[in-house]
């Protein structure tokens, strides 16, 4: 933990992964991280694999940091329990549909009234000002809809989801910045932002489009997509014993690739010596690599490509991650916990600072272990504590 954000304390109504993810970035930024769960708790808690109740791999990968009150805000007492935890805090941050959170009754202007000085940032589907507002949205259906899985279909002929949680962790991690960017202007400004809206099906089309808006950006009429990046041959390559990541990206990369493989005359045709041309017939660049890498094995081609200082890696499953002996070097695996916990493997912020001393994380909470010591400190009695919770069946 980083103690980038020491004495902010943050109320984390969010849950599944894009609210999670966001708010554990703020938690590993030294940020007091309070999240609030219902009776049931967050449903990624039983998400398979799970190592206790309430335990699972995936829940602990998002909410190291924070600390678990679980409250029925369904309930009053629940509600009144809130109430008395908003003026403590410098920031709410919810991913629920906002309709949702208003008829419990925590409007943004309902939350402002009992904390004038709280940043409200919300996470939605779609932004309130559009015709899509108020619809339901998940990681795939945003997926699809932002032109991120039409990426691919304009290279392959079918659309298809990425195998990771993108529009989730990327909207999480526009949520998490735009916290920081609102509680910068605070205390510089001495002002309080308004509402804070982040809406996955806007940010993921812009960031599926950053690249690939190409002629558009100049001409209404003009063609989008970025050449190189949808190359089909734009891929790992087949080696003698496995498959490599090459990425010759100037000119002069080119030429020493090409040289090596036998085919510097090609460096020589009109088309090579300007990006837009070379751009055009970036295919048949692709293809000569294609043909030669399957000539030698992962570890002479390697050897090549340092030696003449072209970018290349290895290709890597998940499961090598695990044991590459730079993440390891890094500790990108450790799981360095302020108590025992059972994460043995944890994946911390990939940040390195100088000159300030990081702190041991907290390890993802089990299931209301907080409520009674946050709410107490909050200066709720024992019959308001006992009223919040959910009743016993």
């Amino acid at each position: 933990m980083i103690p980038f954000l020491k004495g902010v304390r943050i109320i984390d109504l969010t849950a599944v992964i894009l609210g999670p993810y966001a708010t554990q970035i703020l938690g590993d930024l030294g940020a007091e991280v309070i999240k609030i769960e219902p009776p049931e708790g967050d449903s990624m808690r039983t998400i398979a694999p799970v190592a206790a109740p309430g335990m699972s791999a995936i829940y602990a990968n998002v909410n190291r940091n924070k600390r678990s009150v679980v409250l029925d805000l369904k309930s009053e007492g629940g509600k009144a329990a809130l109430r008395k935890l908003i003026p403590t805090a410098d920031a709410l941050v919810h991913n629920m549909r906002q309709e949702a959170l208003d008829r419990l009754g925590f409007t943004f202007d309902a939350v402002r009234s009992l904390n004038p000085r709280i940043i409200y940032a919300a996470a939605v589907g779609y932004g309130r000002h559009g015709r899509y507002a108020g619809k339901p949205a998940y990681d795939d259906v945003i997926q699809a809809a932002s032109g991120f899985a039409g990426l691919f279909q304009m290279r392959d002929g079918e659309p298809v989801y990425a195998p990771t949680i993108a529009a989730d962790k990327v909207s999480g991690l526009h949520l998490a910045y735009a916290v920081l960017g609102a509680l910068f202007y605070r205390e510089r400004e001495g002002k309080v932002p308004g509402y804070i809206e982040v809406p996955m099906y806007e940010l993921m089309a812009a960031f599926s489009l950053s690249e690939h808006l190409a002629e558009a950006t100049f001409d209404e009429a003009g063609k989008v997509g970025y050449t190189r990046v949808l190359s089909r041959s734009r891929k790992p390559y087949k080696t003698k014993d496995g498959w490599v990541a090459l990425l010759p990206y100037s000119p002069e990369n080119w030429r020493k690739v090409l040289a090596e493989i036998g085919k510097l005359e090609v460096a020589d045709e009109p088309w090579f010596n300007h990006p837009t041309t070379r751009s055009a017939r970036i295919d048949e660049l692709y293809q000569l690599l294609e043909d030669a890498l399957p000539k030698r094995t992962n570890a002479e081609w390697l050897a090549v490509f340092e030696k003449l200082d072209i970018p290349s890696q290895p290709v890597r499953g998940p499961a090598e991650l695990l044991y590459d002996p730079h993440l390891n070097d890094v500790a990108l695996f450790e799981a360095n916990f302020s108590e025992p916990s059972l994460v043995k493997r944890s994946l911390r912020l990939a940040m390195n600072v100088e000159d300030i001393d990081s702190n041991a994380d907290r390890p993802p909470p089990l299931l209301g272990a907080d409520t009674e010591s946050v709410l107490r400190a909050a200066g709720c009695t024992d019959a308001e504590i006992a009223a919040a919770r959910p009743p016993k069946r």
